[in-house]
């Protein structure tokens, strides 16, 4: 595991850091939040796809099935199903061997999702992060952050571009 190795590889890993993070008798906080992780990790597929049909739409007019699956790097039968799920959720339109398009609540997600995005990326670089690192952690916290870690993300990395200039 890639975490773990890098945490013993470690020499300064403090041994407070192995004990339990949420108070074991407080069963009730810990089962609130792993409600909220498995409501986090459920809308996260949604939000990828979502944000990258509007990052195709925006580069070449259009978002495909074939596309999806070659930029997401699944089949195309996976896609279609998801497509199916954000059509019912009111996200997208679309037709058999056509186009698929966002309606005005996948526009609005994209846009939130996209910000987001745009907030942990910069928060990853102004602590030093390198870019592609960056990059891709940015990928999956985005979708687990809470809006007021994104506004201390946002406030950490105004003082710390302060700091630099």
């Amino acid at each position: 595991m890639r975490g773990i190795n890098d945490m013993n590889n470690n020499d300064n890993v403090d041994k407070l850091q192995t004990q339990p993070v949420i108070d074991m008798r407080d069963t009730g906080r810990r089962a609130a939040l792993f409600k909220r992780i498995r409501l986090d990790h459920s809308l996260e597929i949604a939000e990828d796809y979502i944000e990258l049909i509007s990052d195709l739409i925006e580069t070449t007019g259009e978002a495909r099935a074939v596309d999806l699956a070659s930029n997401l790097g699944v089949s195309k039968p996976t896609v279609n199903a998801t497509i199916q799920r954000l059509q019912k959720d009111g996200y997208v339109d679309s037709k058999p061997y056509r186009a698929i398009f966002l309606t005005q609540k996948g526009k609005e997600l994209a846009e939130w999702s996209r910000a987001r995005h745009k907030i942990v990326l910069e928060f990853l670089h102004a602590i030093g992060v390198p870019p592609e690192t960056a990059e891709a952690d940015a990928e999956g916290i985005e979708h687990h952050v809470s809006t007021a870690t994104l506004n201390a993300f946002k406030k950490a990395t105004k003082l710390l571009q302060e700091k630099t200039v």
